[in-house]
């Protein structure tokens, strides 16, 4: 068994120690020490025996068993704080994985919602521009179909003039007039007012 280094006093010095009364102590009368008495020399024999005992089983059985459980301590603590780094390190090798992930996750979402806006404009710029063409031909045809309107119109105002003309010049002389002058009166009065 291994023996324990740090109790250096020898059992021997302490017994003798304490064979040897203090000079002291029994001129001042303690009875306690008084080792003319068979019984205090006993005493102090039987507690040097079980001191040296004690000491010799402590130093021999005792302190090695103590001191295999403290080692034993400090390298199970050892081990777990070694655990412990190493469940730690993993951990934060963990966070570091699960943040390059959630980069790369939203670095992919945020290139498809770029992907999908410019598809978006690329569909609202075709529907556009077949709206603006679609409209551009509706309002070729309207101004189509209203200048075609004014030219009836006009048509149909130099007839109602001319008609109303020749009925008032007939009226007022009693004679119907010329068709081709009236026509002419009707045209020059027509093109004065900016409709023709």
């Amino acid at each position: 068994m291994k023996r324990s280094g740090w109790i250096s006093v020898p059992a021997a010095a302490v017994a003798v120690g304490l064979l040897m009364p203090p000079a002291a102590a029994m001129a001042k009368g303690m009875p306690q020490l008084d080792f003319s008495t068979p019984l205090t020399v006993s005493q102090v024999v039987w507690g040097a025996i079980i001191f040296a005992l004690l000491y010799f089983l402590l130093s021999w059985q005792g302190l090695p068993l103590v001191a295999s459980v403290l080692e034993e301590r400090a390298a199970k603590i050892s081990k777990d704080l070694d655990d412990a780094r190493a469940a730690k390190a993993s951990a934060d090798a963990g966070m570091a994985e699960a943040e390059q992930a959630t980069a790369k996750a939203r670095a992919e979402a945020q290139a498809a919602i770029n992907a999908a806006l410019d598809e978006a404009k690329q569909a609202a710029s075709v529907q556009a521009e077949a709206l603006n063409a679609r409209l551009e031909r509706q309002l070729q045809d309207s101004e189509a179909q209203i200048a075609q309107a004014r030219a009836s119109a006009m048509r149909a105002l130099r007839e109602v003039a001319t008609e109303t003309a020749a009925a008032v010049v007939t009226r007022l002389t009693g004679v119907a007039p010329d068709a081709g002058r009236l026509e002419d009166a009707v045209g020059s009065a027509l093109a004065a007012r900016g409709i023709g």
